[in-house]
């Protein structure tokens, strides 16, 4: 077992992030391939299973661990659905790469996966309560209860994107109106102000005062969102991931203030609001620690 190896994937819409990683999260290989187009769910298996071999090409990896965009069953079987995935409902996708590759393995939502490489090697490894919250295409969270990954009910809790912020707001994917992902992801940016998150985050750093203003603004509504979440959880910590979260520093002041004028003292003392530190290679962390978890019964 000391000298085990496992395969963690971050399965996204445009690349798949590999990695192969010893028990103390050291990555031996990895490697990014594209996401084919259409991103069909046999044309993915095609690829990832070729992509297992070139990260693994001696064999060496015992059992495999894999993030989707989207809600996975309670048992790590099953990819649930994935919105910006062509044709993806109810796939068996680990008894697909079992059949293929040899090697047990478990499925889970993407963003649990990036919390789960925060808690073990990143941002929230010194903290037992924390939310993680990835701000990119979409908006994804993790909870942790206790040092455990919070996934409630038939394994599709912590779809923090997902919450309520504007009754009257833009239609989401998930079908609910106004969702906090439509004004924090990256999507949403990008239908705000017609820039890119880095661009505005590159004007902000020189001090351009409409990229300042919009930051602001973003803080301000990602502030408001936590503060649902906050009153519910009483979080230690709170760890912002995702693209978005390259321009923290500007809008990390306005999400402080709205949660210091909303929520009562009792429910936030001593949260710490944090940047991811593991960064793109949070996800195939986080799946691998979920094999090592799951499939090899380790803490």
């Amino acid at each position: 077992m000391v000298n085990s190896q496992v395969i963690g994937i971050d399965l996204g819409g445009t690349a798949i992030k590999l990695g192969r990683f010893d028990l103390d999260g050291n990555c031996l290989q990895s490697l990014t391939v594209a996401t084919p187009q259409p991103s069909t769910p046999e044309a993915v298996l095609a690829v990832m299973v070729d992509a297992i071999a070139q990260v693994d090409p001696g064999n060496q990896s015992v059992a495999v661990g894999v993030g989707t965009p989207g809600p996975a069953d309670a048992k790590g079987r099953i990819a649930k659905i994935a919105i910006n995935l062509t044709g993806w409902r109810d796939v068996p996708l680990a008894d697909w790469l079992e059949a293929k590759t040899g090697k047990p393995t478990i499925v889970s939502n993407d963003a649990n996966c990036a919390g789960l490489g925060e808690s073990w090697l990143g941002a929230g490894r010194c903290f037992q309560n924390f939310i993680m919250l990835t701000l990119g295409t979409g908006v994804g969270g993790a909870v942790f209860l206790n040092g455990k990954l919070f996934i409630g009910h038939q394994g599709a809790g912590g779809e923090l994107g997902l919450i309520s912020f504007n009754p009257e707001g833009p239609m989401c994917n998930s079908g609910n109106r106004g969702s906090l992902e439509q004004y924090t992801s990256i999507a949403a940016i990008r239908r705000r102000t017609g820039k890119e998150p880095w661009e505005l985050g590159a004007l902000a750093a020189a001090a351009d005062a409409e990229a300042l203003n919009f930051w602001q603004e973003y803080g301000r509504d990602l502030g408001i969102g936590l503060t649902s979440l906050i009153y519910v959880l009483t979080p230690e910590a709170i760890v912002i991931g995702g693209g978005v979260s390259a321009s923290f520093q500007f809008f990390l002041p306005a999400v402080k203030a709205e949660i210091e004028q909303r929520v009562m003292l009792t429910s936030r003392v001593d949260l710490q609001i944090l940047p991811a530190e593991l960064g793109n290679a949070a996800g195939m962390v986080g799946a691998a620690k979920l094999a090592w978890q799951n499939i090899l019964g380790l803490p």
